[in-house]
């Protein structure tokens, strides 16, 4: 049984892709520490990097090419300067030049170093290659990893974690029928076992400090793209709409900083149909970040972080503003164990499973832990899991010229919107009189993904990518 944290679903990156930015970065990191851990780092005098498959029909869109420089260089995801990146990538392209990981410096020619070739691995569409040579062209390491969606990467024949130096969760959870039979053997909440599970990692303070930082990155995303006009890079010209609807129904607020900000939209008293407004304008805010190569949450995948965010903040704001830190750990204790059970009885990648994958995911994620903040038993918070997926089933991933833009921002809104549906519809109903349980939908998303036309896995061959074709300049 794999085991997966909730930090894992959860993961502070740089947009707009967590399989083709995230994981290629994360991977490129790995290949240089495998360099050092062969011995063969000092004598390394070249490195290429193929892309298969996905990665490869929309590596430029989702900046896959930066992402592995970015990677070879040591940069962090989680906390290097995203101001830093497109001159860092800028200056390898100028002189053909790359400092690896440790002060070590290379010839790299980006446009041959770097190659996109449209075949696909066998194992997953998102394959990467990395192979280092000396100053005679012989084969010093060569490495293939898969990005497997949400930021998660896999060398070709790695077997899934078992846990970190052995220690194994106390409640170990593969399906969500398992989760609920230890809240009643247990008599407590999805947020106690969860909790329970990740005190074998690191204490309870450390796990309340990780979660309220990976909230202040989401708080403070959605504030960047509400206060954030012009137009998104990449050649579509796509206008940045969050700031401008905020601007226009935003009430007379004095704020300092996102934080303020958030203290002070719990005074806002909206209609229901201004409250949609605002969660839609939360999730589009966080996606026009992502999409521009900012700073945002793995929720579990880039593209879909607005909705867990959008989600929450309408809870803070709308539903309960006098709730607090409390609210704000439980809340993202249960989307990440929800998160965890998809990614290990289906997939979190569109690449693999379409957009059903990625805002389908987020948006059940985000419907139980709002259930559960609501109040909501833990079978209703399962329920409300369900009766959100069961409404994304079949959802394809289709970004209009590889970008992860149209119409993979505006989805994020949608999902939020489902969510909160989802778990006010869950909440009033007796769970037990539900025909479908979350196992089976989650199966059900599953077989549809296996079913699906590749051309609708990311590879922006299907649906509105075909229909709209674009011709865009390297990004």
């Amino acid at each position: 049984m794999e085991q997966i944290s909730v930090f894992d679903i959860l993961k502070i990156g740089v947009g707009p892709s967590s399989s083709h930015t995230l994981g290629p970065w994360r991977a490129a990191l790995r290949f240089v520490e495998a360099l050092r851990k062969k011995r063969v780092f000092d004598r390394t005098q070249r490195i290429t990097i193929d892309l298969y498959g996905s990665l490869s029909l929309t590596g430029k869109g989702h900046y896959t090419d930066t992402a592995v420089m970015m990677g070879l260089t040591g940069a962090d995801p989680q906390t290097v300067p995203v101001e830093d990146i497109r001159p860092t990538v800028a200056a390898i392209a100028l002189h053909n030049r790359i400092v690896l990981s440790g002060g070590r410096e290379i010839e790299f020619h980006p446009s041959t170093d770097i190659r996109f070739l449209s075949e696909f691995l066998p194992f997953h569409s998102n394959g990467m290659r990395f192979s280092a040579f000396d100053g005679q062209g012989a084969l010093l390491a060569e490495r293939v990893y898969y990005s497997i969606g949400g930021g998660f990467i896999v060398r070709e024949g790695e077997r899934p974690s078992r846990g970190e130096g052995g220690k194994k969760f106390p409640y170990p959870i593969q399906r969500a029928e398992q989760l609920l039979a230890y809240t009643v053997e247990q008599k407590c909440s999805i947020a106690d076992i969860v909790l329970e599970n990740e005190k074998t990692l690191c204490s309870e303070a450390q796990i309340r400090r990780k979660l309220l930082a990976i909230w202040d990155v989401m708080l403070r995303s959605v504030y960047t793209g509400c206060h954030t006009l012009g137009e998104l890079p990449g050649g579509l010209h796509v206008k940045r709409r969050a700031a401008y609807v905020y601007d226009r129904i935003k009430p007379y607020l004095i704020y300092d900083g996102y934080r303020d900000w958030a203290v002070q939209l719990r005074r806002v008293r909206a209609d229901a149909q201004s409250i949609f407004t605002w969660v839609s304008t939360f999730a589009i805010a966080v996606n026009e970040v992502n999409a521009s190569l900012g700073r945002i949450v793995t929720a579990p995948t880039n593209g879909s972080s607005g909705v867990i965010p959008a989600v929450l903040l309408y809870y803070l704001t709308f539903v309960n503003p006098k709730a607090g830190e409390d609210e704000i750990v439980e809340f993202l204790l249960v989307a990440g164990e929800i998160g965890s059970i998809f990614k290990k009885e289906a997939t979190i990648s569109a690449a693999q499973g379409g957009c059903q994958a990625e805002i389908g995911v987020s948006s059940a994620m985000a419907a139980a832990a709002l259930c559960h903040v609501s109040g909501g038993k833990p079978s209703q918070c399962l329920t409300a899991a369900e009766i959100t997926m069961e409404h994304h089933l079949g959802l394809t991933c289709d970004p209009v010229g590889g970008l992860v833009q149209v119409p993979c921002i505006e989805r994020n809104s949608m999902g939020a919107i489902k969510a909160i549906t989802a778990a006010n519809w869950a909440i009033n109903n007796d769970p037990d009189v539900a025909v479908v349980s979350l196992d089976k939908v989650i199966k059900t998303m599953w077989e549809t993904a296996k079913d699906m036309d590749f051309k609708y896995k990311e590879t922006a061959r299907g649906g509105l990518a075909a229909e709209i074709p674009v011709s865009l300049p390297d990004c």
